[in-house]
């Protein structure tokens, strides 16, 4: 089947690309409201995009009734964010800061959620998460409805379980990180408990190994 996605409407759009783009990491978001309180939202139009420096990308859609969401417009006011990593244990967490709260309500004091302080920005890290990454916006890029922010990562905070501090090696598979798989209610997750891996050849190696077949 061939799809012009400029001939569907976006919501098909997003059920088609967010089923074929998996799975995606998920950003659970922590910035300030207006008023100081703590907002907190996943995110899963998210990556890296860099490390030198080191950036990250989030597309944060926008309402049902097209206005901005509060990560948004915080992000916007103050320029600064933390995304704290999302694993098998918190996910029911995240999952209740991705509910449809008015605007302005803190998911935070909603929920219960612990938090503690960050290193260069404002707005604190979430306990429940066992890794966080502090960021400042460079840039937010806005075409047509979509929006896009570019972060610098500016400092990472890991639990000191989750980390060799030797070699600085990440025990990725058992922190439990997930990811989002397709989009909307019905949208599952992936764990990454057990990977597999590929070494990648050298030039020279895949020579060699071509001239054996």
């Amino acid at each position: 089947m061939h799809l012009n996605l400029s001939e569907l409407s976006p919501g098909k759009r997003y059920h088609i690309l967010s089923s074929l783009v998996v799975p995606r990491p998920i950003a659970w978001v922590t910035t300030l409201n207006e008023d100081g309180s703590v907002n907190a939202a996943p995110f899963s139009y998210f990556n890296l995009m860099g490390d030198d420096p080191p950036l990250a990308v989030l597309g944060i859609g926008k309402r049902h009734d097209g206005s901005a969401k509060d990560s948004f417009c915080n992000i916007r006011r103050s320029r600064e964010f933390v995304i704290n990593i999302v694993t098998e244990e918190n996910a029911e967490l995240m999952n209740l800061c991705a509910t449809d709260f008015p605007s302005g309500t803190s998911e935070v004091s909603a929920i219960g959620l612990k938090t503690e302080p960050s290193t260069w920005v404002k707005p604190p890290r979430l306990s429940a998460s066992p890794a966080q990454i502090e960021a400042r916006e460079v840039e937010t890029v806005l075409i047509g409805n979509t929006q896009i922010t570019i972060g610098e990562l500016l400092a990472v905070h890991i639990r000191d379980e989750f980390i060799e501090k030797e070699k600085l090696h990440v025990l990725t598979e058992k922190m439990g990180i997930i990811g989002r798989l397709q989009g909307g209610e019905g949208g599952g997750y992936s764990r990454t408990r057990e990977p597999f891996r590929m070494k990648r050849l050298s030039y020279a190696e895949w020579q060699a190994r071509e001239e054996k077949k």
